[in-house]
């Protein structure tokens, strides 16, 4: 075990000061959601909580495939570092951007139509004229989120995390700053409810894409990157190899994100209660999976900077690291998530018991999936270091849409368990899928030759 430590501590050192700072940043993601429903909840009650929560859930399945989609260009930026290419990164640079504002773009409408269509979804109508409101807020709000990450993976595969972790800071103190002043009405701003809470998120996140851009072009730092030189190269053949190896990713995402957006659907057939206790809970599993994103962002950059030097054993030992990390890691929220699920719903509401006391048993449900969920995201990001993209999409499918979901149905209402049976399908997918991806890593990883340099996309 020592010896096997002494190996690894490089790596794992590594990873760790990378890890942190992305984590944070990535957490900052979720956690706009997480104060909006916090706000809303605290402010106005259980059926705005309701039908903000599932507002904030639909729009994060439409956006999940633009954040997958654009987190390819850190690795892709990570494999041209090793190989030294500063005009590479700066084409990487300036075609992630146009990647996010046509992602903006097309997945705002989309997100548009799906708030037409509000109705459909089975909800109560109180739930559903709250929702279609916040919704469209939100869809708009995604042009400036996706330039904000497009702009940080220049940061993040680069190894300068911590840039992006201060304006998420900033951006998350100004969104609770504006959660309180537009939904109660502060002096010469208007009460506007729900939808100030929606307005507040458009802004924070118009705020992040500014400061990340600016803060780029000006900062010695990139200035490597941006020679008046470069700005002659075209990009269009890095926009198509973004979308190559991004879509696929994205939609590798969009599936486990789709699980909880229509097991969050599911628990709103089954009332305002249960969907307003599963919003809290799923609240609560979003932040610690958030935060194993960042690790999975360090390791695929990790990954994918050893493959641009061609040092397979860097490769292997990048994604054990961050499996490693990530067990260790997920395994303090669950013991946190199966001993202190009551106080941990009392943040969010306090005056509805019913709503509290099935929140705090889906709390203990999350405890036991944060292995799962931690693992399969580690794998994907593995993967995409090696720029594997079509075959993650596939197990995606496969242990979210054909495992889980189906058994979210089956014991939710078939066999009458109602949220909880919703939750143990969750834990059924998320394991299948934390199985399959690092076994997908390894084998792969076998069949690399050791003068691989050039980014390869694997199929099925």
């Amino acid at each position: 075990m020592k010896q096997w430590y002494q190996m690894y501590k490089p790596e794992l050192a590594d990873t760790i000061r990378l890890s942190i700072p992305i984590v944070i940043a990535q957490l900052g993601v979720v956690l706009m959601g997480v104060t909006d429903d916090l706000f809303v909840g605290r402010l106005l009650g259980a059926i705005p909580l309701a039908g903000a929560g599932l507002s904030v859930s639909l729009s994060f399945l439409v956006s999940s495939i633009g954040v997958g989609g654009l987190s390819v260009v850190a690795a892709l930026v990570s494999q041209a570092r090793g190989r030294n290419d500063a005009a590479e990164i700066n084409r990487l640079f300036r075609a992630g951007l146009w990647v996010a504002l046509w992602l903006g773009l097309a997945l705002g409408l989309v997100g548009v139509g799906v708030a037409y269509f509000y109705d459909q979804f089975g909800q109560t109508p109180e739930v559903t004229e709250i929702g279609r409101n916040f919704l469209l807020i939100l869809s708009l709000s995604n042009i400036p989120l996706f330039l904000f990450i497009a702009a940080r993976q220049l940061c993040d595969g680069l190894s300068y995390p911590r840039i992006a972790l201060i304006i998420t800071l900033l951006a998350l103190f100004l969104n609770a700053l504006l959660n309180y002043v537009l939904i109660k009405g502060v002096g010469p701003f208007p009460a506007l409810g729900v939808q100030g809470s929606a307005l507040g998120t458009l802004l924070s996140r118009s705020f992040m894409a500014a400061a990340i851009i600016l803060y780029i072009r000006r900062n010695r730092l990139f200035q490597a990157y941006f020679s008046p030189s470069f700005q002659k190269l075209r990009v269009s053949r890095h926009i198509r190899q973004i979308l190559q190896l991004g879509l696929p990713g994205g939609f590798t995402f969009f599936f486990e994100v789709a699980t909880f957006s229509l097991a969050a659907m599911m628990a709103g057939w089954l009332g305002t209660d249960q969907l307003a206790a599963h919003q809290i809970a799923i609240n609560m599993a979003s932040i610690t999976y958030m935060m194993a994103t960042g690790i999975s962002a360090a390791g695929s950059i990790r990954v994918s900077r050893a493959l641009g030097r061609s040092n397979l054993t860097a490769v292997r030992r990048a994604g054990v690291a961050a499996l490693w990390l990530v067990f260790v890691f997920m395994g303090l929220p669950a013991v946190v998530f199966l001993t202190a699920n009551d106080w941990l719903v009392s943040w969010y509401i306090r005056d509805h018991a019913e709503v509290a006391a099935i929140a705090a048993s889906l709390v203990i449900m999350a405890g036991f999936f944060q292995l799962s969920d931690g693992i399969q995201v580690v794998g994907i990001g593995m993967l995409r270091g090696l720029s594997d993209v079509n075959t993650p999409t596939i197990i995606s499918l496969f242990a979210y849409w054909i495992i889980g979901l189906p058994m979210s149905y089956v014991l939710g209402f078939w066999f009458n368990l109602g949220a909880i049976g919703i939750w143990i399908g969750l834990l059924a997918g998320l394991t299948m899928a934390a199985i399959l991806f690092p076994i997908r890593f390894f084998r792969l990883v076998r069949q690399i030759k050791p003068d691989a340099v050039e980014t390869t996309v694997y199929t099925p």
